[in-house]
């Protein structure tokens, strides 16, 4: 196999500028969610179960990478699970696949957690509105933690239909079979 392209996200668009770019997007995301909302309907809001809401705010960063790992399972020997901390105080927990994986199995894990919490919190928020300014809090953060994984979904979605992902140091590398003539 030949290397078609390499997918660098932050070595592209660099640190700073993912999490200002991943914060407008959650701030966005909220107004649009709780304006929503708020218009469908006109329930008083409830402060009740805060702590709930922040463990659970806490949770959705292990979750998010924990459905990321669901889709892998088949390929479960070649999956490196290492946690590193970013700026000296947040824990950042990181997978890598140490041999290539086909590229519906990587589109499928890159999509999982952006389908499967996001609809479990819209249907919360709908099943609930009295709690719909925490879910539309929920909904902003994850889509914020998601963001990479939506760059990087666009990216590989123009690549070849058979092609194989590999992780590399320099990024993700899509991987080509040979043409046989």
């Amino acid at each position: 196999m030949h290397c078609w392209k390499t997918i660098n996200v932050k070595k592209q668009y660099g640190f700073d500028r993912l999490f200002m770019i991943s914060a407008l997007f959650g701030i966005a995301v909220f107004m649009a969610s709780y304006i929503g909302l708020a218009i469908a309907y006109a329930t008083p809001l409830s402060d009740q179960y805060f702590l709930y809401f922040i463990l659970t705010l806490l949770a959705i960063y292990p979750l998010h990478k924990i459905l990321h790992f669901l889709p892998m399972i088949g390929c479960h020997k070649s999956l490196k699970l290492m946690i590193r901390k970013h700026m000296k105080v947040c824990p950042a927990i990181l997978l890598h696949i140490n041999e290539p994986v086909s590229k519906f199995r990587f589109l499928l894990s890159l999509a999982t957690p952006f389908l499967v919490l996001n609809t479990a919190i819209v249907a919360l928020s709908l099943a609930m509105p009295e709690f719909s300014h925490y879910f539309a809090m929920l909904l902003a953060y994850h889509c914020a933690l998601c963001l990479t994984d939506i760059i990087y979904l666009r990216n590989l979605a123009r690549s070849p239909k058979y092609a194989f992902i590999e992780e590399t140091e320099t990024g993700f590398e899509i991987l080509v079979p040979p043409v046989i003539s």
